[in-house]
């Protein structure tokens, strides 16, 4: 490991202890709630839309869990902000792993991919795609 992966634990330590866009929105278009029981992370997902419901204007999350779960949390609600739904329903595991810039194990993987999959199902439910008593989880 070099210098540069350094980087990347101090950047996913600085999200995991001062977590950006934790908290709760006022009036969100769509909120979601999501687990991954192997590791007992739970994080939930509050987006609001533009007028048109097709761009990200806002994002706050809430949970608890592990050090990659929270700080890849933290750091897809910073990505997330001005994004198009299309954007968000097209990113992917590589996208979110990139995104932290460090290797992850593949029981890590889980972690670090719930936010994601927290804010893909979040909006799917909210375009009535997918049942809304449906909670994510990542083992499944």
């Amino acid at each position: 490991m070099g210098l540069g992966s350094d980087m990347y634990r101090q950047q996913i330590l600085d999200h995991y202890k001062n977590p950006r866009n934790y908290g709760e929105l006022e009036d969100p278009d769509f909120t979601h709630v999501g687990e991954n029981p192997s590791c007992g992370d739970t994080i939930r997902m509050q987006v609001a839309l533009d007028d048109a419901e097709e761009e990200i204007e806002a994002v706050r999350f809430t949970g608890d869990g592990c050090a990659i779960s929270m700080a890849s949390a933290s750091m897809l609600s910073e990505r997330l902000h001005g994004m198009s739904i299309e954007e968000l329903e097209e990113l992917d595991t590589d996208d979110i792993t990139e995104m932290l810039g460090v290797d992850i194990s593949p029981m890590r993987v889980k972690c670090a991919v719930l936010g994601r999959q927290v804010a893909q199902d979040g909006s799917k439910i909210h375009r009535g795609e997918l049942d809304p008593d449906d909670r994510t989880k990542t083992e499944e």
